[in-house]
């Protein structure tokens, strides 16, 4: 049966199952999880953020240099994770043009809440997976970001 079509009603055609929306969820989940995993690793390895290197930097001009590149570079991951969400609501023609689907993404992703757009019932399951998503990566680059600063700091 398919969830998205009113009971009882033989005559309307149904749209996008829930199966289909949760796999499609569950996928960008699961390759957003990849991409910014490996973004973390990447900034690491750019920025060289071992212990020891991190524990040499006294609070000085130099180590909020180093603090602001860590921050740069978490918030382009993230923006990178938008436009993949953006570009997959073109794709399923959910919204039309990039400046709506990036405005819907980055809504959606910060968990500020949809903006009033015409989106399809038929993906808004992916659009409210896409917050839980958000909040998940949010807290990780927030983890990330508060170690390194405190290995800067305590030292």
């Amino acid at each position: 049966m398919d969830v998205t079509a009113p009971v009882g009603d033989p005559g309307v055609v149904a749209g996008i199952g829930l199966g289909v929306q949760l796999i499609a969820g569950l996928l960008l989940l699961v390759l957003m999880v990849i991409i910014h995993g490996a973004g973390i690793i990447a900034a690491t390895k750019l920025l060289r953020l071992e212990d020891r290197t991190l524990r040499a930097h006294r609070v000085n001009s130099k180590a909020f240099r180093l603090l602001i590149s860590i921050a740069l570079c978490l918030f382009a991951l993230h923006l990178f994770e938008i436009a993949i969400f953006a570009l997959f609501y073109l794709g399923v023609g959910a919204l039309e043009t990039i400046e709506s689907a990036l405005y819907f993404s980055m809504s959606a992703y910060s968990t500020l809440g949809h903006p009033d757009l015409d989106f399809p019932n038929d993906w808004r399951l992916v659009g409210a997976t896409e917050g839980l998503i958000g909040f998940l990566l949010i807290g990780w680059s927030t983890a990330v970001f508060i170690t390194d600063m405190n290995k800067v700091i305590r030292e």
